[in-house]
């Protein structure tokens, strides 16, 4: 799956319903790929990148290590959000914010947003198609667009071997 959503549904919940499916996010496939010598990257990324950890694919799944391995596989520099791995933060997609309009207080992307430009990275990776509209919105709102990227691991890893 390239979905941290899909990846817990089909992994824990279907076998409520006779489902019995060995499950794989794209972050452990590419991983798996890289470490295995299938997927070489020929381009090197210097720049600086931080992670954010997806609900669904971190702290309901305990996946952290490969997609790290998968930006490190590029040659990029990883950089820690203060919060992360366990304790990192929620962009507000698995909560289901992505569809409501907050109107007291700020929202929790922009937050989250905010702890991943601190880094100083000058790219965003997240492996969770929601957590990335998230974070490209936080992006905007900061009105740091022309400062940072948000992309996917995948599309880092495309970017390394194409």
């Amino acid at each position: 799956t390239a979905c941290p959503h899909c990846f817990n549904a089909l992994k824990n919940e279907y076998k409520d319903f006779g489902g019995n499916y060995e499950v794989y996010h794209h972050s452990q496939f590419l991983a798996k790929l890289v470490s295995d010598g299938k997927l070489k990257p020929s381009k090197t990324n210097t720049e600086t990148v931080t992670f954010h950890d997806s609900c669904y694919l971190g702290r309901w799944n305990n996946v952290y290590e490969q997609p790290r391995a998968v930006i490190e596989a590029t040659g990029a520099n990883v950089v820690e959000m203060k919060l992360n791995h366990e304790q990192g933060m929620c962009c507000g997609a698995g909560g289901g914010r992505m569809w409501m309009e907050e109107t007291i207080g700020k929202r929790v992307n922009v937050t989250r947003t905010e702890q991943a430009l601190e880094t100083g990275a000058k790219t965003i990776a997240s492996s969770c198609p929601f957590c990335l509209t998230m974070l490209s919105d936080g992006v905007k709102t900061k009105d740091a667009v022309d400062q940072v990227k948000v992309l996917d691991i995948a599309e880092l890893m495309d970017k390394a071997t194409t």
